[in-house]
């Protein structure tokens, strides 16, 4: 399962971990980025990643942010064990960071994937909600027709026998006056 060229120069950006004081340091990143996959990081955790990794601005944060988060969701949303991952890179990255990289990934594959199942539920969960939802407005829809239906039929009917008895009462009327 070797990288694809596409993202085979995103790796280049990798060896800006080594900056980071601490494995610990390293694994807060890993993280976040998991924790904000469907909102992105927010500034503060921008500034947070810049103070750890020693960056003065995002152009060069953002390429190795880029570059973990397609890592993530490799090692997340695919099978892979330990020599998948460490496949994953090319021989340029240090072996040191493969090394964490891999135990950081393993460390965090169960629980991520347990996210990604759950997040599929909820999903699923949503989407059936929306057309109970629309169902329901729908059958609403019906029935506030059908009702105005019958309301339009009721005056039309009332109307009508309101009509016929003032016809016959007049009727009535002329053939007394005769």
């Amino acid at each position: 399962m070797a990288m694809t060229d596409r993202n085979h120069g995103l790796w280049r950006h990798l060896p800006v971990l080594v900056r980071a004081n601490s494995k610990e340091s390293v694994e807060y990143i890993l993280q976040a980025l998991w924790r904000t996959r469907k909102t992105g990081l927010d500034d503060a955790d921008r500034q947070i990643f810049r103070q750890m990794l020693q960056l003065q601005n995002d152009a060069e944060l953002d390429p190795l942010l880029v570059c973990l988060r397609i890592l993530i969701r490799r090692c997340v949303y695919e099978t892979v064990n330990k020599d998948d991952i460490q496949n994953l890179f090319p021989a340029e990255v240090l072996p040191e960071l493969q090394r964490l990289l891999t135990l950081l990934l393993q460390k965090f594959h169960r629980e991520w994937h347990d996210d990604v199942l759950k997040d599929q539920p909820e999903g699923d969960a949503r989407s059936n909600l929306g057309k109970l939802d629309m169902k329901f407005q729908l059958s609403k829809d019906t029935l506030e027709a059908k009702l105005q239906s019958m309301y339009i039929l009721k005056d039309h009917l009332s109307d009508t026998v309101s009509n016929d008895k003032t016809s016959h009462r007049n009727a009535a009327l002329e053939t007394t006056m005769i």
